[in-house]
């Protein structure tokens, strides 16, 4: 037995312990590696059940970004491993990063980080570059086949001449969906989206089993958190009312919120239960 499957072997029990223990039940969507490790162990802390289903899967596509460009943009973790593994380099470039777990990916590849936006979105790194100044300067943004449109017309508005590389695409794996199966059957308390795609993508496992409006209602039954604007714009436009969004775009941020308003509800929950006792 290879060392990975050794570990898929001991997560799959981490998992099915942790939701076996009490507490809320949490559903998290982040890719199949080191992250959902980390989220699953952070919601544990929180006090919660996490629920661990993969909804990203990263397909590498081989490409770097060039090597003709003033600014570099890098908008993930995942982007700046593949980039750094790569043997890429950003050379004179100005290296920007989306936000602070890019950043340090990217300090931990070797590279000077020269700018991080305060809002960690495209949007962000928009308003960050434009007041930088990147008018006549090619603009570079490496990331997902999934990014936003607004990064590249923001850019594009601002005057730089951009391209884009493709390092990765994101794909729903295969038997994705234990999440949309608990929400349908009003056994979810939370679900913490990460991604515009990660929405789709639950809606999408919860078409396959002909469960949409079921999950739909239990969603709606559910304490449900959005990354940022973005993702919580989606789950809107799809039918998905959102309670929490955090301040700032990071999961550590969106976990604490997305419990703290899971035992909110309880208590307001609690208090009209006694209410009524009183009566």
């Amino acid at each position: 037995m290879s060392d990975d499957a050794s570990g898929a072997t001991d997560g799959g029990d981490d998992a099915d312990r942790l939701r076996d223990a009490a507490g809320p039940r949490v559903a998290v969507f982040r890719p199949d590696d080191e992250r959902i490790d980390e989220a699953v162990d952070l919601l544990a802390s929180l006090g919660a059940r996490p629920v661990p289903d993969p909804m990203l899967a990263v397909e590498p596509t081989g490409a770097v970004p060039g090597d003709d460009a003033a600014v570099v943009v890098l908008t993930s973790k995942t982007g700046v491993e593949l980039a750094a593994s790569a043997g890429w380099e950003p050379g004179d470039a100005e290296l920007v990063a989306i936000g602070p777990s890019t950043a340090a990916a990217a300090r931990e590849a070797g590279w000077t980080v020269d700018l991080v936006p305060e809002e960690y979105t495209s949007a962000g790194l928009v308003a960050a570059l434009r007041e930088r100044g990147v008018a006549g300067e090619r603009v570079e943004v490496a990331r997902s086949d999934h990014g936003s449109d607004v990064l590249l017309d923001g850019l594009r508005d601002a005057g730089a001449t951009v391209s884009e590389t493709v390092l990765y695409r994101l794909t729903r794996p295969p038997g994705a969906g234990e999440s949309a199966e608990l929400a349908a059957a009003g056994e979810i308390d939370a679900l913490a989206f990460t991604s515009s795609l990660t929405v789709d993508n639950f809606l999408a496992a919860a078409d396959e089993r002909g469960i949409r409006e079921a999950a739909l209602a239990g969603a709606t039954d559910a304490v449900v958190g959005a990354i940022g604007p973005p993702t919580a714009e989606t789950a809107a436009d799809l039918g998905i009312d959102v309670d929490v969004v955090p301040d700032a775009a990071d999961f550590a941020a969106l976990a604490r919120d997305v419990v703290e308003a899971v035992e909110d509800r309880a208590g307001d929950a609690a208090g009209i239960a006694g209410d009524a006792e009183d009566d």
